[in-house]
């Protein structure tokens, strides 16, 4: 069977004042086409699904429409747990209806499927807390997934009925998918995992979470897992939470699939892609990782002139820029109307002072004689390392003799 993950889809998100709904519609309907060009059985989205516990109505809309289109009429399973987020009760909500078109929301750890069957053939088999079996249509071996949405520790203390501290919940939680992996997985079936954790090697250092991802190893979080815990009936584990594409070493794939989209500039030109795996029973997973093409790249770019800006700006219009300028003033505000009138999608513009070779002198005192803008000017010099420049000057003359 072939296998479709994707994640931190983060539906709603906005880059500062830019609204990118649209940018989002055209990566959800090229991860559609992706998963009817590999003729995919079924589509894991681990986390994050929309930006706040509340979003917009569009991000809504696009979601359901996103899931129904991959869903292929109830031909194709379509499994979504929740992200740190996401609200679980939101998520899961819609689930009785969602489950009549094959797609499985799952929003807490400890939620339980009831079993139902399309006359697609798409079936849920067996069902536990933290676990579905799922029957394809047209494929002969079950689907076993291990799932575990985020949660923090009270929800996962509550989950596993057990009051222990924070350095247990680890093992805890990594009994409690060994127990379900002995009584459900085994060698005439797939078995994958599917969480929204913070995962590591105990061998290496751990993956890298973006600037604005809120880190979910905070106290009352929940603590990371060892790859080296996973049962070994897993065959793939996929994850969300991290929005670079990275693979944690492991004896099996863990792989955290990232963001559709660049959500930050820490992830200034970073390639974004999904997963597409195959399996079969008892054998080692396939991988393959398809980019996504769709969407505005971010990046960061630094200019020593006005001039060169210009014309690099003018040569990539699809992009959002953290524009850097080295100057030896302060922009002005032509300047910076200049910039935005020959590119939309400059997100900020920091200037970057040239600074003089020769050391500033400190002086021991100042000479309070002086009127308040000669005052100012000095102590412009003494900070900046140079004059300030004319607008500011105006600026400061109409404050004074106002």
């Amino acid at each position: 069977m072939k296998i479709l993950h994707t994640g931190d889809w983060h539906l709603g998100k906005r880059l500062q004042e830019f609204n990118r709904i649209d940018e989002q519609q055209m990566v959800m309907q090229e991860i559609i086409k992706i998963a009817d060009r590999e003729q995919v059985n079924a589509v894991l989205v681990a986390g994050d699904l929309f930006d706040t516990y509340n979003p917009v109505t569009e991000a809504i809309e696009l979601f359901y429409q996103t899931l129904f289109r991959l869903s292929d009429y109830g031909r194709r399973a379509v499994v979504a747990i929740a992200g740190n987020h996401d609200s679980a009760e939101r998520i899961e909500a819609p689930h009785p209806l969602a489950a009549n078109c094959g797609i499985i929301l799952y929003g807490h750890p400890d939620t339980e499927i009831a079993p139902f069957e399309l006359d697609s053939g798409l079936k849920v088999i067996r069902t536990a807390p933290g676990f579905i079996e799922l029957a394809l249509p047209g494929i002969n071996d079950p689907l076993r997934l291990l799932l575990t949405p985020y949660a923090n520790e009270i929800t996962f203390k509550k989950f596993l009925g057990k009051d222990h501290p924070q350095d247990q919940l680890r093992k805890l939680l990594t009994q409690q998918w060994k127990s379900l992996s002995d009584k459900y997985c085994d060698d005439h079936g797939v078995n994958l995992m599917m969480a929204h954790l913070y995962f590591a090697s105990k061998s290496v250092p751990g993956p890298e979470e973006s600037d604005d991802e809120k880190s979910i190893l905070f106290q009352g979080g929940a603590q990371a897992i060892f790859t080296e815990d996973l049962p070994e009936t897993i065959q793939y584990a996929a994850l969300g939470h991290l929005h670079r594409r990275q693979e944690i070493p492991a004896p099996i794939p863990v792989v955290y699939c990232g963001s559709p989209l660049s959500y930050s500039f820490s992830e200034a030109d970073q390639k974004k892609s999904v997963e597409i795996i195959e399996l079969v029973p008892g054998q080692p997973a396939i991988q393959k990782t398809v980019n996504i093409r769709k969407g505005r790249k971010l990046t960061r770019q630094r200019f020593e002139d006005l001039e060169g800006a210009v014309a690099w700006l003018t040569d990539h219009p699809d992009t959002f820029v953290e524009l850097t300028l080295v100057t030896d003033n302060y922009l002005g505000a032509k300047d910076k109307q200049r910039l935005h009138k020959v590119h939309q999608g400059i997100v900020s513009i920091i200037p970057e002072l040239a600074t003089t070779d020769q050391p500033q002198r400190i002086q021991d005192s100042i000479d309070l004689s002086q009127d308040l803008k000669s005052l100012f000017v000095e102590y412009f010099k003494y900070k900046k390392g140079q004059h300030p420049n004319p607008a500011l000057l105006d600026i400061l003359d109409e404050i004074i003799h106002n």
